[in-house]
């Protein structure tokens, strides 16, 4: 192999390893990218799951509040039928 040839050999493969290093650090580049989205897609999950529990804490607050304000609604039906039997005559309207 003469001189030439063997320069044009080891520029061809420098070129040629020039090149992988390029594409591996563009894949290390995408991996890194990668990473953060899954990074973001996690945190957005367990904000969502937080939202989530606080949701059902509060229709499970709403639920217990049902039976004292179904109560105090059922005491005030039960005054007003008292008052309108007490005075039958006077009407609301």
């Amino acid at each position: 192999m003469t001189d030439k040839e063997l320069k044009h050999l080891l520029e061809s493969n420098a070129k040629t390893v020039q090149a992988m290093l390029d594409e591996m650090a563009e894949a290390r580049q995408e991996r890194q990218e990668l990473r953060e989205g899954m990074l973001q897609i996690q945190n957005a999950v367990a904000q969502l799951t937080n939202i989530q529990e606080r949701i059902t804490n509060l229709l499970i607050s709403l639920d217990g509040d049902r039976p004292t304000i179904l109560k105090k609604l059922s005491a005030l039906e039960t005054k007003l039928d008292q008052l309108l039997q007490q005075n039958p005559t006077d009407e609301l309207g």
